[in-house]
Formats: C-alpha cells, sequence, structure tokens
C-alpha cells in the first residue's frame, strides 16, 4: 500500500510508533516467517512470495523467495524511507531521493534511469515505477502491456501504485490515471474518478481508497476480490494481493476478501492495531503499531488522576 504524500522528500519520521509484523495465508518459500527480531518495523510490503519490513533506523529485512537474489538488500542497508516489494525484485527509496533497485534484472527492473535523484514515492510490480518531487512519473523495466508508457500530461502526481502489468497515479486532485494491461478493466477508472486518497495495484486488479474511507476496487474479480464487504465502516489503509484484497479499519482491524485458498483473508486473532496492510500471492502482512490509549476509563467525562493508574496498570501508558 501507497498513500498519498505531499511532494516533498522527508526525514523519515513516522506517524506511528514501531511495531510489529502479522502474516497469515501461503508460507511455502517462508514468506509468511518474518525474521527476528519481530519488532521496531515502521513500513510494511509484500508482492508474489516476497516479504519486506522497514525499520525505524531506516534498514531493511527482507524474508521470503530469494531465487532472483531479492532477500539480498545491498549495502549499505541504511537510510531507507519508503519500501516496494516487486514480482521478482525490490525497491528502497533513500532520504536523498535517490532509488536503490535489487534482485531480478532481465528486464531492466532494475536500471534506475538517470539521474537517479529527487524520488519521492516508488512502486513495483513486474515492472518500477518513481514518482519526481515535481510530480512527474518515471517507468522502467518490461513494458509488455504499456505500463511504462506514462500518459500525457505526466504531470501533478502526488502518489503511485504498480500491478503486475499496469500503473496507477494518484493526481494532487484527487483524481486517478492508469495505463498497461486493460484486459480485465484494470484500467478503466471507477465513477466518479474523484476524491481518492490512496491507490494499490494488484496482480490483475486495482483498490482506492476514498478521502470519505470508502474503498473501491475494479479489475479482475474471478475470486471476489473486487467484492469490497458492504460494512459501514471506514478504512484507513488498502492493499491488493495477487488474487485477493485488504483493507485496515480507523479503529485498526483488517478484512480481507477473495482467493481464500490457502488462508490469505483468514485474518489470525487477535485481530486490532492494524495500522498498515500488504498482500502478495497468497499471503498477508499487518503492521501492529501501538495500542491508544483510551484516556477517560472511569467515564466521567476527563482524565484525572482515578485514571491514570488504571491506565498505566492496564494498558502501559498515559495520555
Amino acid at each position: 500500500m501507497l498513500l498519498a504524500t505531499a511532494l516533498t522528500l522527508t526525514p523519515p519520521a513516522f506517524s506511528q510508533q514501531a511495531g510489529s509484523i502479522v502474516s497469515w495465508g501461503s508460507n511455502t518459500f517462508g514468506q509468511g516467517d518474518v525474521p527476528d527480531p519481530n519488532a521496531d518495523f515502521v513500513r510494511i510490503s509484500a508482492r508474489e512470495r516476497l516479504g519486506l519490513g522497514l525499520k525505524s533506523d531506516g534498514s531493511i529485512v527482507a524474508w521470503g523467495d530469494n531465487m532472483y537474489g531479492q532477500c539480498d538488500v545491498p549495502s549499505p542497508n541504511c537510510d531507507f524511507i519508503v519500501i516496494s516489494a516487486g514480482s521478482t525484485h525490490a525497491l528502497g527509496l533513500k532520504s536523498d531521493g535517490s532509488v536503490v533497485a535489487w534482485g531480478d534484472n532481465s528486464y531492466g527492473q532494475c536500471d534506475v534511469p538517470a539521474p537517479n535523484s529527487d524520488f519521492i514515492a516508488i512502486a513495483a510490480g513486474w515492472h518500477s515505477l518513481g514518482l519526481k518531487s515535481d510530480g512527474s512519473v518515471v517507468a522502467w523495466g518490461p513494458n509488455w502491456y504499456g505500463q511504462c508508457d506514462v500518459p500525457a500530461p505526466n504531470s501533478d502526481c502526488i502518489a503511485v501504485a504498480a500491478g503486475a502489468y499496469h500503473s496507477v497515479g494518484l493526481k494532487s486532485d484527487g483524481s486517478l490515471v492508469a495505463w498497461g494491461d486493460n484486459s480485465y478493466r484494470q484500467c478503466i477508472l471507477p465513477q466518479p474518478n474523484s476524491d481518492f486518497s490512496a491507490i494499490d495495484g494488484g496482480g490483475l486488479h486495482t483498490l482506492g481508497l476514498k478521502s470519505d474511507g470508502s474503498v473501491v476496487a475494479w479489475g479482475w474479480n474471478q475470486e471476489g476480490q473486487c467484492n469490497v464487504p458492504q460494512m459501514d465502516l471506514a478504512y484507513s489503509a488498502i492493499a491488493a494481493g495477487a488474487r485477493h484484497s485488504l483493507a485496515a479499519t480507523t479503529d485498526g482491524f483488517v478484512l480481507a476478501w477473495g482467493h481464500n485458498e490457502y488462508g490469505a483473508c483468514a485474518v489470525p486473532p487477535p485481530n486490532h492495531n492494524v495500522v498498515s496492510v500488504a498482500g502478495g500471492a497468497d499471503c498477508s502482512l499487518a503492521l501492529l503499531g501501538a495500542p491508544p490509549c483510551p484516556g477517560d476509563v472511569d467515564g466521567d467525562g476527563d482524565v484525572d488522576q482515578s485514571d491514570l493508574g488504571v491506565l498505566l496498570a492496564n494498558y502501559g501508558c498515559v495520555p
């Protein structure tokens, strides 16, 4: 999942406290085995059979399928602020605005175009996408379906997402632009094309998060991955796997739908304190943050001395 960001490169300051990762679903290549210590993570990403986690110190942890070296993070493993797992490769964005790519380079997906600078966001499918601070999108790697042919006007984007063979850009006015493989209408944008705040590309489908907290899905739906649960919920994060979809609610739990043969939609308990999600081929990841400090536990309308002992003893916090 990639949230919309302002068009400035910021140092690695993260909105939530660092936390642990929960995984579920297929584990045939170890993609569910988050390495120890499973703590201090601030971002996650998954694709196919690869998992990535970004630590608060700017280092990247990678696990799962390493057939093409996609788990071998290049040195120096530091100063990263954004990560993106691709189908057989991986991308990392450094705090200086440069992109590092590793893994399979059979189609040039790791050959970051020059100048390798001024990037503020990244996304990886089979191909690679980079967003520049001026709002333009750079694409490289395989271009079998035109997924690297960024349409004009190439400007005013604030976020990017990559499906397997298609690409999506989020504009500053909340509208989307999509290009590449459209075999399953994954580039036919839902109407009204407005008020989007986040995007993610799955295998052959796309997810969009609206500013009102609702989720829209379109594209390939043979496994029900576009059938967003009809529940009165507000969402804060989305992720598209190969054949399933995930969304985290504003109060911190996960819903998953679509292909579930390997349990990718069977969210394990306790399902709470989730701040972001990621989806691979048949596996899912959730990043857990610190639980909210409830404050007024005795219900008298304010937070006073009578609340503090209960909060410290039971929640380990003081508001």
